[in-house]
């Protein structure tokens, strides 16, 4: 006697039954695309992930304060002005060129804001309005540098490093320093006030500044991931040629990627003065040049261009504010926080290296 057919109507199937198919095929063809990309050298966020999962441990068992809401919240605000810089950092490497002068137009920025606001007595609006044209200004100066003499985006922003750097001590004068009114707005809005210990885990999400960062990554990251230019900013730095062979205006998404670096850099200096309520000589150097660049190469951004997220200024710049505040903790001299730092950059860059040359032998690069 012959079997009866099996039901493959769905309609007589059980209920649920190809909705619960669809789900589990879904989840395993995840499962396979993730672990594709992983054998195929694209690692993503992952690397820098595990790197401050380890970095936050082995903190806090060396010092249990680490995880403390009060060193956190420190850490959070911290990590703000650096990270904005950093975020500006990603946006020109992605087109495959970097700004080594970042640190020096965060300095000038600053000192201009300072200037106009407590010398000359323009309004708050006025003063930030009139830092975010020039630092505007001087990203749009770099890409007709380059685009129209051929120098080498290094040679130019090492040379605005220099330059930059002398203009900021020229409008600072004699006295090298101006304080901002801690009554101001600028000054509320990146200083915090004390709040009891329950409260400070809240302060990291809630705080003014940190929001502002937050919201920041997420509007990079939209631009990056979900419009044609931020599509032509991954072409560009893939393959110059081929995205200038497919249409893509090759100047104009250099120019706006170099815009957009020394602006955020501009943003970042203007957090970090109001912060610190003055705006000195200092404002812009020391580390924080160099930290900018290496918080966005950390956070998977990659020096051959092409590759990297918004993501990668708030991942990095966490990663080189948690490696400092874990070794102030331990009172251990900076001498050890640049080394570590650096040999966490080294690390950084070799991942990138590997996982490039992995991609190419996939075909995927």
């Amino acid at each position: 006697m012959t079997e009866p057919a099996a039901v493959t109507s769905p309609e007589l199937a059980p209920a649920g039954a190809g909705k619960a198919t669809t789900w589990s095929g879904r989840a395993r063809s995840r499962r396979r695309a993730v672990s594709d990309r992983l054998r195929g050298g694209d690692l993503g966020l992952l690397p820098v992930l595990a790197g401050l999962v380890v970095i936050w441990v082995v903190m806090q068992i060396l010092n249990p304060v680490f995880l403390s809401s009060a060193n956190l919240t420190n850490l959070a605000l911290e990590s703000v002005p650096v990270g904005t810089i950093a975020l500006g950092v990603v946006c020109v490497l992605l087109v495959g060129h970097i700004d080594l002068s970042v640190g020096s137009v965060s300095g000038l920025s600053a000192a201009v804001l300072a200037v106009l606001f407590v010398d000359r007595g323009l309004p708050a609006w006025l003063a930030v309005t009139a830092s975010l044209v020039l630092a505007a200004l001087i990203g749009w100066f770099y890409a007709q540098v380059h685009n129209r003499i051929g120098v080498p985006s290094f040679v130019i922003t090492l040379g605005g490093l220099l330059g930059f750097l002398g203009v900021q001590l020229w409008i600072l004068g004699p006295k090298g320093s101006i304080n901002l009114p801690f009554d101001s707005g600028l000054v509320a809005f990146a200083q915090l006030q004390f709040l009891p210990p329950w409260l400070a885990y809240t302060l990291v999400v809630v705080g003014a500044a940190f929001v502002f960062f937050l919201a920041l990554v997420l509007v990079v990251h939209y631009v990056l991931s979900r419009t044609s230019f931020g599509k032509s900013m991954y072409a560009v730095g893939g393959n110059m040629e081929a995205a200038r062979r497919a249409g893509v205006d090759v100047k104009a998404v250099l120019t706006t990627a170099f815009v957009l670096c020394t602006t955020l850099a501009c943003v970042g200096g203007m957090l970090s003065a109001s912060r610190l309520a003055a705006a000195n000589q200092s404002s812009g150097g020391g580390d924080v040049n160099l930290n900018a660049i290496a918080a966005a190469v950390i956070g998977g951004t990659s020096l051959f261009g092409g590759r990297g997220t918004a993501f990668a200024a708030l991942l990095g710049v966490l990663v080189i504010q948690s490696i400092s505040s874990g070794l102030t903790l331990l009172n251990l001299d900076s001498a050890y926080r640049f080394m570590v730092t650096g040999g966490v950059l080294l690390l950084a860059v070799s991942l990138d290296a590997v996982a490039r040359r992995s991609r190419v032998s996939h075909g995927r690069a």
